[in-house]
C-alpha cells in the first residue's frame, strides 16, 4: 500500500506474507473519435493509482458508489482485464504483463464470482457441465471422477447433487449464485474476487450466500475480495475494508475502525446511511447529504477528486493530489483535512 510518511515520501509499505499485492495498478478505457481512422480522443480513468496487499484466509471488502471502479478494479487485479499501469504480484510474483495464455495455470489459484447470476451461467450448459468446466480447462482429472467430484461440490454449496443434468433456468437466484460458488472454488484457490455476489438476491437469501462464502472461507482458507455497495454486508464479513471514490482509494482500515472512526468525509458520509437497528442511536447521530453528482472519470477533479463534493473542501484540495498517508495505526487515509470525531454505532 503506497503511503506518504510525516516528511512527504513517499513509500510502499510491505506484508511479507501477503498472496496479492497491488502496487499504483491504472486502468484506462481509451475513447476514439474521427471517423474511420478512430483516433484517440481520451480516457476514461476507470481505476486510478490503487494500492492494497491481501493475506491468505483474509476478507479485504471495497465499497462505493456505483461508478467508483470498484468491479473494474476486481476485474483488472485478476488480470481479466489488462492494466494501463502499476503492479500486480500474485505470491510474489509479477503478473503484470502475462499474456492470457501465460495466465491459464494461475486461474486455478484466482477466480471471480460474478454479480448477476441470471447472465454469468451459460443456459445451454447443464449445471454439471458448468462446474465441472475447470477441470476440463485445467485438465485436472480427480481420481473419483469428475462427476462425483462435481456432485460433492454441489452438495457442499448446498445444492441437490440429483440435479447435475438440470439447466440453469431450473433454479432460482439463490441456488444459480450457488452453482456460481461450487464453479468458483472447483479447483481450491487461493483467491476469490466476489464481485457482488449478493446484490441481485433477496435480502434472505443474501444472508445464505454471505454465511457460506465464510464457511467455505473457513474450511479452504481462502481469501476474499468482497466487492459491494451495501456497506452492512461488507461490514458483516471483511476483516478491512477500502472505500473507493471515483477510481481512488479514499480510505483503508480494519472493518470496525470505517464504521466507527472513519477519518475521510466521504466515508464518513457513507456510514451515516447505513440504518441503525437502534432508533435512539438512529435519531441521535449525524446524517451527511452529499450534494451533485459523481464527476465524469472521462474529466476528473483536479487535486482530491472528492473535493467537489467535499464540505471540508479548501484551494489546497485543488491543487494538490492527496496520497494514503497513517492518520492512525493501521489506518490509511487520502484526505488532507481527515476528520477527528467518532460516530455514534450499535
Amino acid at each position: 500500500m503506497t503511503v506518504v510518511d510525516e516528511s512527504g515520501t513517499s513509500e510502499v509499505l510491505r506484508r511479507d506474507d501477503a498472496l496479492l499485492r497491488v502496487d499504483q495498478v491504472q486502468k484506462y478505457f481509451p475513447i476514439t473519435g474521427g471517423g474511420v481512422l478512430k483516433r484517440k480522443v481520451g480516457d476514461v480513468k476507470a481505476v486510478e493509482s490503487i494500492s492494497f496487499d491481501i493475506v491468505p484466509g483474509e476478507t479485504l471488502g471495497i465499497v462505493g458508489e456505483s461508478g467508483c471502479g470498484k468491479s473494474t478494479a476486481g476485474r483488472t487485479v485478476t488480470k481479466l482485464l489488462d492494466p494501463t499501469g502499476g503492479t500486480i504480484e500474485f505470491e510474489g510474483r509479477d503478473i503484470t504483463h502475462l499474456s492470457r495464455k501465460e495466465m491459464v495455470p494461475l486461474r486455478r489459484e484466482m477466480q471471480m464470482i460474478f454479480q448477476d447470476p441470471y447472465s454469468s451461467l451459460n443456459p445451454r450448459h447443464t449445471v454439471g457441465a458448468i462446474i465441472s468446466a475447470p477441470f476440463k480447462v485445467q485438465g485436472v482429472k480427480p481420481a473419483r471422477g469428475v462427476q462425483a467430484e462435481v456432485q460433492d461440490l454441489m452438495a457442499r454449496v448446498g445444492l441437490n447433487p440429483e440435479h447435475f443434468n438440470r439447466y440453469p433456468n431450473e433454479f432460482s437466484g439463490g441456488q444459480r449464485q450457488r452453482i456460481g460458488i461450487a464453479r468458483a472454488i472447483a479447483l481450491r484457490p487461493k483467491l476469490i474476487v466476489c464481485d457482488e455476489p449478493v446484490s441481485a438476491l433477496d435480502v434472505s437469501i443474501q444472508a445464505q450466500v454471505v454465511n457460506l462464502l465464510e464457511d467455505l472461507q473457513d474450511e479452504f482458507r481462502l481469501a476474499y475480495i468482497f466487492i459491494a455497495h451495501d456497506l452492512s454486508v461488507v461490514r458483516h464479513i471483511s476483516d478491512r475494508i477500502a472505500v473507493m471514490y471515483l477510481g481512488r482509494i479514499m480510505e483503508t482500515a480494519a472493518s470496525e475502525k470505517i464504521y466507527s472512526s472513519p477519518r475521510h468525509p466521504y466515508t464518513h458520509a457513507l456510514t451515516s446511511a447505513v440504518p441503525l437497528p437502534d432508533p435512539r442511536t438512529e435519531r441521535a447521530r449525524e446524517r451527511i447529504l452529499l450534494e451533485g453528482d459523481l464527476p465524469s472519470p472521462i474529466d476528473p477533479p483536479s487535486g482530491c477528486v472528492f473535493r467537489t463534493r467535499c464540505p471540508k473542501a479548501q484551494q489546497r484540495c485543488a491543487d494538490e493530489v492527496p496520497l494514503l498517508r497513517e492518520l492512525a495505526p493501521g489506518h490509511f487515509g487520502a484526505c488532507h483535512f481527515p476528520e477527528e470525531k467518532h460516530l455514534l454505532t450499535a
